[in-house]
């Protein structure tokens, strides 16, 4: 009987035991539970947070980006906004006349009531005439040497906006089926009749320049003023047609009145069926033939004429101007 209460009291105190051991392995269990449950909460809640922070830096940027984009278009809806009517007047180099007739074309695409009018002649006599008070609101010279004088010694061109724009060559040419025995200036003495213009023209001083070089003419401190009869003397008296322009010299050559003369390389655009290339003058000849162009101070000028003159002299050096430039043979890699 004793025995069988000890197996009792043995049998109820293991299963006690095994009871109380199952219930901490489940509270261990829960606990786990609960740990991974929270850290899980925790994590989807910095998720939550940084999804939500990438939201708002999602939205500030869209924000910015969307507002520089406005501005961007504003300013474009204002640089294209159209003047109100004024009239601008260009005096430029005869050897621009047909170059600028497409570039006033395409400036008046975006600033349609502006009248661009131009007057066309060598940049020594449009000189003149400015210094004499002709109202002019932008020079475009064909040499430098007439834009320094108007920048330099009058003091007539408006800060900040003068720019050489585009390089030229000149040509010795003829025209077509001449049947001349003239090749380049190293024989420029077996032409019947030479048309050439005077020193005050840029392109008679390119002329002349290139004779000093090829050791034809003599040396001059300025090379303008040797006189047209001393380069007849130096070719050994032929014949020369002074001209006042290089629009002169290209229509007295075309036409058939002189044998030979020297134009710029842009002046043949548009007349290959008439003209020939004897030989294109190289630099180190004639030097660097540099085109500038500015702003001319007009104190007859109204402020919106003022306004669009800039603007017109700005679309000169534009991509969309050299672009033009080129087509009728000017070079536009200069510095500016």
């Amino acid at each position: 009987m004793k025995k069988k209460c000890v197996c009792v009291l043995l049998s109820a105190a293991m299963a006690m035991t095994m009871f109380a051991g199952c219930g901490s392995k489940d509270q261990a269990s829960a606990g786990e539970t609960n740990t991974v449950a929270s850290a899980d909460a925790e994590k989807s809640s910095e998720t939550e947070g940084a999804e939500a922070n990438a939201d708002e830096s999602s939205g500030a940027d869209m924000s910015a980006t969307e507002a520089a984009e406005e501005t961007s278009e504003a300013a474009e809806t204002t640089a294209a906004e159209p003047f109100e009517a004024t009239t601008v007047t260009v005096f430029a180099a005869k050897s621009l006349n047909m170059v600028m007739e497409e570039l006033i074309a395409e400036y008046n695409k975006t600033q349609p009531n502006v009248s661009i009018v131009g007057s066309y002649d060598s940049s020594g006599t449009l000189l003149t005439q400015i210094e004499e008070g002709a109202a002019c609101d932008v020079f475009f010279s064909a040499a430098v040497k007439q834009m320094n004088q108007l920048d330099e010694t009058d003091g007539l061109v408006v800060d900040g906006t003068r720019h050489n724009v585009v390089n030229n060559q000149v040509c010795l040419v003829t025209y077509k089926e001449s049947n001349t025995e003239v090749t380049s200036l190293e024989d420029l003495n077996k032409a019947s009749s030479i048309a050439l213009a005077d020193g005050s023209v840029p392109v008679g001083k390119y002329t002349r320049q290139a004779l000093v070089n090829a050791g034809i003419l003599e040396k001059a401190d300025d090379v303008s003023t040797i006189p047209t009869a001393t380069v007849s003397e130096a070719l050994g008296g032929v014949e020369i047609n002074e001209c006042a322009n290089v629009g002169a010299v290209t229509s007295a050559v075309a036409e058939g009145s002189n044998e030979v003369g020297t134009v710029y390389y842009s002046d043949t655009y548009g007349l290959e069926d008439r003209l020939e290339i004897l030989q294109v003058i190289p630099y180190d000849l004639t030097g660097d033939v540099i085109y500038p162009v500015a702003q001319v101070q007009n104190p007859e000028a109204e402020e919106l004429e003022t306004t669009a003159a800039k603007e017109f002299v700005d679309f000169l050096i534009t991509d969309d101007a050299k672009t033009i430039f080129r087509k009728y043979y000017f070079d536009t890699d200069v510095e500016n």
